[in-house]
């Protein structure tokens, strides 16, 4: 029996998805919850591995099990057991050609900073603050050249193992509320801390430090050293997962602060 599930958490307190020797992740405490339901080990997969600190609202696993179980137990029964910083949104029964990685088609992330002088207290570690004043145009101007499929080799971590660095963005919009500033991201895939290498970016544009243009040259480049630092990873949320309709998967898209 294979088991698709939509989960939620803050990654504040986390190493990030997988699971790692030298601190708890969130896959970690995942897998302990869902062996003690299932009474057998447990090995969840995931539609996008997060980093240190980031966030998920949409995030889809799945896993094997050789006992049936009615689906409000993973629901009903994973959310009594999980930390307050993890949640289980639903459980669909999937045939076994389901793969919560490579079954998806898109992903989407939502990026979030907090344009003010001064730092917010309350959203610490759920928005990355940026005291200098951003020129919202100006990045919706840089942001465009990124949209289609391109070679992001420019915006790759170092340490990226995939096997290529060409992408398909099919969507890439600013927008603001207050001193609250969202970059929503979609594409088939993403890179290794492709997403903040895109803000950060995005940032020097946003301040005059460079113009439109500079986005659409560093990805020319095809290298990372000539884009700018990395951001934070507090602002960044994995807000959906699309498959195809066949596998009759709830597509719930909670987009932070929306």
């Amino acid at each position: 029996m294979r088991v698709a599930l939509g989960i939620e958490y803050s990654g504040e307190k986390y190493c990030g998805w997988q699971r790692q020797s030298h601190s708890p992740s969130v896959q970690e405490n995942l897998d302990n919850v869902l062996a003690n339901i299932a009474d057998q080990p447990i090995k969840t997969f995931c539609a996008g591995r997060t980093d240190t600190g980031v966030h998920a609202t949409g995030q889809v696993i799945h896993f094997d099990i050789d006992k049936q179980r009615p689906m409000t137990a993973w629901l009903r029964g994973a959310n009594n057991q999980l930390p307050r910083d993890i949640a289980v949104k639903w459980a669909v029964e999937v045939n076994g050609e389901f793969h919560a990685r490579f079954s998806a088609t898109k992903r989407s992330y939502r990026y979030i900073i907090y344009n003010n002088e001064t730092p917010t207290a309350i959203y610490a570690g759920k928005v990355t603050w940026h005291r200098r004043s951003l020129d919202l145009n100006a990045m919706q101007c840089g942001a465009n050249h990124l949209i289609g499929k391109n070679d992001f080799s420019s915006f790759r971590a170092s340490s990226c193992q995939a096997n290529t660095p060409i992408r398909d963005v099919t969507e890439l919009k600013l927008s603001q509320k207050g001193k609250f500033i969202f970059m929503d991201i979609t594409a088939n895939a993403f890179l290794h801390h492709m997403v903040r290498n895109i803000v950060g970016s995005l940032l020097q544009v946003g301040e005059g430090r460079n113009s439109p243009e500079f986005i659409k040259q560093t990805l020319q480049e095809l290298d990372r050293t000539k884009a700018p630092d990395t951001a934070k990873p507090d602002g960044l949320y994995l807000v959906n997962v699309t498959y195809p309709g066949e596998y009759g998967l709830p597509e719930q898209v909670v987009r932070p602060f929306a």
